[in-house]
């Protein structure tokens, strides 16, 4: 999506604060959170890879009203629409990858499927800065809602879920039983799967705490959508913040390739690479000149790394129908959490501190997930 790299300044260049872009991303993420839950128990009933097609479309309108409409009440209109697809879509892919593939195949397929999104987002990156500087803004935005809507379609091409599955089960009959198998069609069926995936995500202590730390890693990367205004302010030109934003984006797909190798890593080891990041998120949103960057991308490789490890450790504790549910669940959770972060980037306080203040907790997630995981 050519428009990722340069959205934030889109909103700046259009007259909007530190704390009015701030606003908006805090919209976006109520707006997700409210639909995450609601939208992983349809998913589970009806269509996984419909509802995530549906997602793309409501995205993608999203981004061509921020083009149609570049003022506060546009951007946070197609906030709205985007909050809503990416609720859509959230969980239902991984949940469809991890019922045909199971552990510890997930993990190696979705760490290169992660690295192959993180390049293709990678040479959007790349061409974003040439793009804008022929056709500015704008066709930077209808690029975007060309790639999301093909990506919307070409997800109905997905195999169809594997028996036990909503997609696998035409003529439901029966009632949602102690397995978590929906098969009735009712209006209760719905909220009976809504029901199983809460009582498994409290299931016991080891979901409890895999969907508490898969939450928080993914969380923190909503950080990136203040970094090209980091890079800015380290003096970086509107031409250059791509490119320096395409060096975070090669680093994830690094730490996502790298992932699949590591299946079995022992927390007190990914713990450890979690500290890391939260160190040299801090250090290099400190660092004056655009060489911190450097050390903040090297930070997001890290993150990505955990974020594949810490999903799948959520994915093997899972039992039952309603998988989608519980990872909607922890993407729920997630986006409380990137709320919490928007909050804190509202302060009227240095870029580089409030950077370096998200490492404490990040440091925190580390001290859970070596305990915990």
């Amino acid at each position: 999506m050519l428009l990722y790299p340069v959205y934030a300044l889109l909103f700046a260049d259009a007259g909007l604060s530190t704390g009015a872009i701030s606003s908006l991303f805090a919209i976006w993420s109520i707006v997700s959170f409210l639909a995450e839950v609601p939208s992983g128990a349809l998913a589970d009933r009806w269509s996984q890879r419909g509802l995530f097609a549906v997602g793309a479309g409501v995205t993608a309108s999203g981004y061509a009203l921020w083009i149609l409409w570049p003022a506060y009440p546009g951007f946070a209109l197609g906030f709205v629409l985007w909050g809503i697809g990416g609720a859509c879509a959230s969980g239902t892919l991984e949940a469809l990858v991890y019922d045909h593939l199971g552990s510890p195949d997930y993990a190696r397929v979705m760490g290169r499927a992660g690295t192959a999104g993180i390049l293709a987002m990678l040479a959007a990156t790349l061409l974003a800065a040439p793009v804008y500087a022929v056709g500015g803004y704008r066709l930077v935005g209808i690029a975007s809602v060309a790639t999301v809507t093909l990506g919307g379609l070409l997800a109905l091409r997905l195999p169809p879920a594997v028996s036990g599955t909503p997609e696998a089960v035409p003529e439901p009959s029966e009632p949602l039983g102690d397995a978590g198998v929906v098969t009735d069609s009712g209006p209760s069926t719905y909220a009976a799967t809504l029901r199983e995936g809460l009582r498994a995500s409290v299931r016991n202590r080891r979901v409890v705490w895999a969907v508490v730390i898969a939450a928080l890693v993914p969380g923190f990367t909503a950080l990136d959508e203040y970094l090209p205004l980091l890079s800015r302010e380290k003096g970086a030109a509107t031409t250059v913040v791509p490119l320096l934003y395409a060096l975070t984006a090669l680093a994830m797909a690094a730490g996502s390739a790298v992932a699949g190798r590591f299946p079995d890593l022992a927390p007190r080891r990914l713990a450890a690479l979690l500290a890391l990041a939260a160190a040299l998120v801090a250090a290099g949103a400190l660092t004056r000149s655009l060489l911190g960057m450097a050390a903040v991308s090297a930070a997001f490789g890290l993150l990505q790394f955990a974020l594949i490890l810490t999903e799948t450790r959520l994915q093997e504790a899972i039992t039952g129908r309603a998988r989608t549910t519980v990872l909607s669940i922890s993407g729920f959770l997630s986006e409380v959490f990137a709320v919490a972060l928007y909050g804190l980037f509202a302060l009227d306080a240095p870029l580089p501190a409030l950077f370096a203040l998200s490492a404490l907790p990040l440091a925190a997630t580390a001290l859970a997930t070596a305990r915990h995981l």
